[in-house]
């Protein structure tokens, strides 16, 4: 579906993105995640044709990126833009008529989203009587109005409660099912984690990593281990310790590699006051603050 190979965007001095290559197929969802100022938008705006790379190629079906192209494709901005004067019936038609679609088919196609996405308001609300939330909701509705093929959602979560966040989710995931190919950035890796096939970490523009989410969960071994049962005593004479802090009823022990841990299990197994230990398993959180460390360290 998407292939982006080798891209670069420099703006003056800044190196913006820096030799990025990724693809996403259909039925595939691409998370992105980085710093801001990590070159997400940018390389938004250069899959939509907005900038031209200084070097490299966007292909969509293995064609560069045109006004039939464009067609069918779904952008959510991360900076929304509605018109709050207008009804959300109008609202709505005016963005369905901009990709050709007509008035019938935007109305039942407007009336099954409204109820999807539990939207507070009737067709005839102005967008300026809506809620934020419900404001977010509407231009998502824009977005997919023209059923498209690849979808790009530019921070889609920000301002939604837990609510709506399950509900967006929802709905990324029947549209994976339905084969639509989805790339979406957040600050958020709870929500990464949850939806993402694939993920992309930017760091100052480039790829810092990229892959299967659980290949690369398996790349990160656990360095944490949580005990029960085991006295501040044995824990500070444990090889390995950097840190460990109080999770009652038991304590978190980080160690400096995944060796250690497997060594101090073996010793608290010993222990007959051991009641209970699990190897706390990193999360995408852990991941990214070791890589972005990693990235500090190379640099300095």
């Amino acid at each position: 579906m998407l292939k982006v190979n080798d891209i670069s965007k420099n703006f003056g001095s800044l190196k913006a993105v820096r030799n990025l290559s990724f693809s996403v197929e259909k039925g595939e969802v691409l998370g992105i995640v980085g710093q801001n100022g990590a070159g997400k938008s940018t390389t938004f705006k250069m899959i939509l044709g907005y900038l031209q790379p200084d070097n490299g190629k966007v292909t969509i079906n293995n064609r560069y990126v045109s006004e039939e192209i464009l067609d069918r494709i779904g952008f959510l901005p991360e900076e929304r833009g509605l018109y709050l004067d207008m009804t959300i019936q109008q609202q709505i038609e005016y963005f369905a008529s901009l990709h050709g679609v007509t008035k019938k088919d935007s109305k039942e196609r407007l009336a099954y989203w409204l109820e999807k996405l539990e939207v507070k308001g009737h067709k005839k609300t102005k967008i300026k009587d809506l809620s934020k939330g419900n404001q977010q909701k509407i231009q998502l509705i824009c977005t997919l109005i023209h059923k498209p093929e690849f979808l790009i959602l530019d921070e889609p979560f920000s301002g939604l409660d837990p609510i709506n966040i399950d509900i967006l989710l929802s709905v990324i995931t029947e549209l994976r099912e339905e084969g639509v190919a989805i790339i979406f950035s957040s600050h958020n890796m709870q929500n990464v984690a949850r939806i993402s096939d694939k993920i992309l970490m930017l760091v100052n523009g480039r790829a810092a990593l990229y892959g299967n989410i659980n290949d690369i969960r398996s790349m990160y071994e656990s360095r944490k281990l949580y005990v029960e049962g085991i006295s501040i005593d044995k824990i500070n004479r444990t090889p390995g310790i950097t840190k460990y802090s109080l999770d009652y009823p038991g304590y978190i022990i980080e160690f400096s590699s995944n060796l250690q841990v497997l060594n101090a299990i073996n010793i608290y197994k010993k222990d007959i006051e051991l009641s209970g230990y699990r190897i706390i398993i990193p999360t995408l959180d852990d991941i990214f603050k070791i890589v972005l460390k990693g990235e500090k360290n190379e640099k300095d």
